[in-house]
């Protein structure tokens, strides 16, 4: 099997060696890199795979797959630069970051594929878009598609939309944490139990999101079918609409975009 290395093990590098796991990769064909000596422990001890050093990384891997922070990418690409093996394809899972800044820094003909994917990943649902650096191979895309896919679905996008993509799946989780923490919270000022109210909330999402994956029915019907004449969802739409629910939904998904476009254009690319 292909030979892959997860450098910065935090949430999302742990869920994808995980996913890796259990997709039938062998803890001898995976490694990670982590600048904390107590979570390699955790990390090897819960799953038998060895913590490595950058160095050991770039030697050893066919595949690199960075996962630091953003704000930590430039002294790792100037370290990867004197490491990298021809051919190692490298893939960034760093918001905001395209494929033009890992090819100017590392040695020229990298392939790069870049990965806007989002915390669903901790469950195995996550969803991930992945678009091709100008070294980047269909083989290329279809290994990271391969990868990904273990830990939920992907989707193929040119680079120029990943931005967007940044603001609507990367960050998208966020907004639905954010409304259901708001309709727990109008539960409870009706008068229920906080534990009642969540209960009823969060298996409302799951029923939802579930009939939007499994019915192909757009959103608007889904939501005319339960909105009854003078009923009380109508209601309730209509105040959602008087204090501007949608439009402020709009201007933070294009804040979140200028947000992503901004990271990128910090490293002058």
């Amino acid at each position: 099997m292909t030979t892959i290395a997860v450098l910065g093990a935090g949430k999302i590098g742990e869920a994808l060696l995980s996913g890796l796991l259990d997709a039938g990769w062998g803890p001898g064909d995976l490694m990670f890199t982590e600048r904390y000596e107590e979570r390699c422990r955790e990390l090897t001890e819960r799953y038998g795979v060895r913590a490595v050093t950058v160095a050991g990384a770039a030697a050893a891997a066919e595949v690199l797959v960075v996962a630091v922070k953003p704000q930590d990418i430039d002294p790792l690409l100037t370290e990867l630069n004197a490491l990298l093996k021809p051919g190692t394809l490298v893939v960034s899972l760093c918001a905001g970051l395209p494929t033009a800044l890992y090819e100017r820094e590392l040695p020229e003909g990298t392939p790069v594929v870049r990965v806007m994917p989002n915390t669903p990943m901790l469950v195995g649902q996550a969803m991930s878009a992945i678009s091709a650096g100008a070294h980047a191979t269909p083989e290329h895309l279809d290994l990271v598609d391969k990868l990904l896919g273990s830990v939920g679905k992907v989707l193929r996008v040119p680079e120029a939309q990943q931005d967007a993509v940044t603001a609507l799946s990367g960050s998208g989780p966020a907004y639905f944490f954010f409304l259901v923490e708001a309709m727990i919270d109008a539960g409870i000022l009706l008068g229920l139990p906080r534990a009642t109210a969540a209960q009823l909330i969060i298996q409302s999402a799951v029923g939802a999101a579930a009939m939007l994956a499994d019915s192909g029915e757009h959103p608007v019907t889904l939501r005319e079918a339960v909105t009854s004449p003078a009923g009380t969802t109508i209601m309730a739409i209509r105040e959602l609409e008087k204090h501007g629910v949608r439009a402020a939904l709009l201007a933070a998904i294009e804040a979140a975009r200028d947000r992503s476009a901004e990271l990128g254009r910090a490293h002058d690319v």
